[in-house]
């Protein structure tokens, strides 16, 4: 991609949760007067008032619906392009709002998040946007505004598996979620709030033993290394900064971080986000630890002009220099000093590309 490219501003989105509110305002104003209002506008927790069109209505007796298809802008989000449907029916006198999750829409079953196991997983933020909604409705047509809403999404048990429902424990679909009702493209908030959920859940199930890792091969890798079940996994990308640091306030016995030779290279260097837009593998600070190590100079030298990280570290094994095991003891002081060690014990695994373990510390 070009820097023209690359400057300029990319495109925001709407959450499941904004289309979601959209589909409900549209369905609830048809039940009361048969008519869908299209494009509907809803009012966002920021105070935006952004409008949707409708992908379908449908209006029945004692029920009406209406479907929005989310566009989350130039963000690389798997509900892009997916139909989130409101299904809505008035509820018994004195009810309120009640949500129902339908086709597609994720159920807890698990502690820790922010509602309770054998809720749908509609977040507290939307739900908000939604009676918020109702009420406006109610207040302007005179009624009540008890309703029972159920959400829809007709793609959501095939989208599922690609998020981190599975392992936070939300079953059979995706999530209804935005706080704002905005994505903000590339955004490393919605990630880092991820693994803040993953280690709430894991903290709420009792486990005592938890790894983070920054990749699918060092996951598999650190799962087998320490025998860890599914829950214990934390994908933390390249946010261990963000990981840590919430342990810090949210302890747990042990955390292992675990990554390829290049990204704990980097963690060992000091860095916190491991990103390559972030920091690069510094080459002479990696010929600085093989030196200490009693490298010689025509091996220094070489680790020096090494073309990536990963031609260091075959370099430094063909000299039988335990350059893996150099570089987690210095990811391990990084880390160790994110957490609380009295409450925290941290180790670090480094693994080639292969899932082999080369340094441990």
């Amino acid at each position: 991609m070009s820097d023209e490219a690359d400057s300029k501003p990319l495109r925001r989105g709407w959450t499941t949760g904004a289309c979601a509110t959209a589909a409900t305002k549209a369905a609830y104003r048809a039940l009361l007067t048969g008519t869908f209002p299209d494009p509907v506008q809803v009012t966002l927790p920021q105070g935006q008032t952004p409008a949707f069109a409708l992908a379908c209505q449908t209006l029945g007796t004692d029920w009406a619906e209406a479907g929005v298809v989310k566009d989350a802008g130039d963000d690389p989000d798997v509900t892009h392009g997916a139909l989130i449907k409101a299904r809505v029916r008035f509820g018994a006198p004195g009810s309120g709002v009640v949500f129902r999750g339908g086709d597609g829409v994720g159920q807890i079953t698990k502690p820790g998040l922010p509602l309770p196991p054998g809720e749908p997983a509609i977040n507290p933020a939307p739900r908000a946007m939604m009676r918020q909604a109702v009420a406006e409705i109610a207040a302007a047509e005179g009624t009540a505004g008890d309703l029972e809403i159920e959400i829809v999404v007709p793609d959501g048990a095939r989208l599922a598996p690609k998020t981190w429902n599975p392992r936070l424990g939300i079953l059979g679909g995706i999530s209804i979620l935005g706080t704002t009702g905005i994505v903000v493209p590339y955004s490393c908030a919605a990630w880092i709030a991820s693994i803040h959920r993953g280690i709430d859940v894991a903290r709420a199930g009792g486990l005592t033993h938890l790894a983070g890792a920054t990749g699918a091969t060092s996951e598999a890798a650190v799962k087998a290394f320490h025998g860890l079940p599914e829950a214990a996994l934390i994908d933390m990308g390249d946010f261990v900064g963000g990981m840590l640091k919430y342990i810090r306030h949210h302890p747990v016995p042990r955390v292992t971080v675990a990554g390829g030779f290049a990204k704990m290279t980097k963690l060992g260097q000091g860095l916190l986000d491991l990103h390559s837009k972030r920091g690069q593998v510094d080459r002479d600070w990696l010929a600085g630890r093989a030196a200490a190590a009693g490298a010689g100079e025509a091996l220094i030298a070489a680790i020096r002009e090494a073309n990536s990280a990963l031609h260091v570290l075959d370099l430094c094994w063909a000299e039988d220099l335990p350059i893996g095991s150099l570089v987690a003891r210095a990811a391990l002081a990084t880390a160790q000093a994110l957490v609380n060690p009295v409450e925290t014990g941290v180790d670090v695994a480094v693994f080639d590309r292969q899932g082999k373990l080369v340094g441990h510390a």
